[in-house]
């Protein structure tokens, strides 16, 4: 799948530094501030208004909690794009911002949708995801309440922010960095439980032996 690169930086990580690669994939209505959320947390900088149709990747490095990790955020017109093409782009991601605004009921009702289309495709029993509710400084043409959309995200299984692109850049990484947190745990093996028997088991010999010695 063919993805132009809109923009890329990277942070003095070290020479030497290890990048882990993590793939994020924003879906959501349109005029939800999809563009926009993209565009505040690679550049810090806010634009309002985007008129875009095709796929954009936007590349950017950052370290999380310590750990330097290679981002790439994609950004679809789902209104343009058919079922097979929404599906490979879901396939290609590691973890998904699901975007909705306060003031567009209509966008919060469509975030069920892909979620289940999200879980249909990936067909895991947890999938990174964050809930993010976009507009929240709209407060006179709210739509959507804070506790409806918190109670989405508890059903859906995924983190839950409400924030406003507008006015802040922390609270748009504070959202981004959950979801990276989310899929590095994911990434990172579970526990090896042979291993972990078998040094149970080693431990129980040895402490055995040690009480049989003190018998003697």
């Amino acid at each position: 799948m063919s993805r132009p690169l809109w923009f890329l930086r990277r942070t003095n990580s070290g020479p030497n530094r290890k990048m882990v690669p993590v793939k994020l994939l924003i879906l959501g209505a349109q005029n939800t501030g999809k563009t926009a959320l993209c565009v505040r947390f690679i550049t810090k900088r806010f634009i309002g208004e985007y008129d875009h149709k095709k796929e954009v990747t936007y590349r950017c490095s950052r370290l999380v909690d310590q750990e330097a990790v290679e981002i790439e955020i994609l950004d679809i017109a789902c209104k343009e794009s058919s079922v097979a093409s929404l599906e490979s782009s879901i396939r290609w991601a590691d973890g998904f911002l699901l975007l909705y605004s306060i003031t567009q009921r209509l966008s919060f009702g469509e975030v069920q949708q892909l979620k289940k289309l999200i879980d249909q495709t990936k067909q895991s029993l947890v999938v990174p995801t964050v809930l993010v509710a976009n507009k929240a400084d709209l407060e006179i043409g709210r739509e959507v309440t804070t506790e409806e959309g918190q109670r989405l995200a508890k059903d859906l299984r995924c983190g839950f922010n409400e924030l406003s692109v507008a006015e802040t850049v922390s609270s748009v990484e504070a959202a981004v960095f959950q979801l990276i947190r989310l899929v590095l745990d994911q990434q990172r093996p579970l526990p090896d439980r042979r291993s972990y028997m078998l040094t149970v088991r080693h431990a129980l010999t040895r402490k055995l032996t040690r009480s049989k010695t003190m018998q003697w």
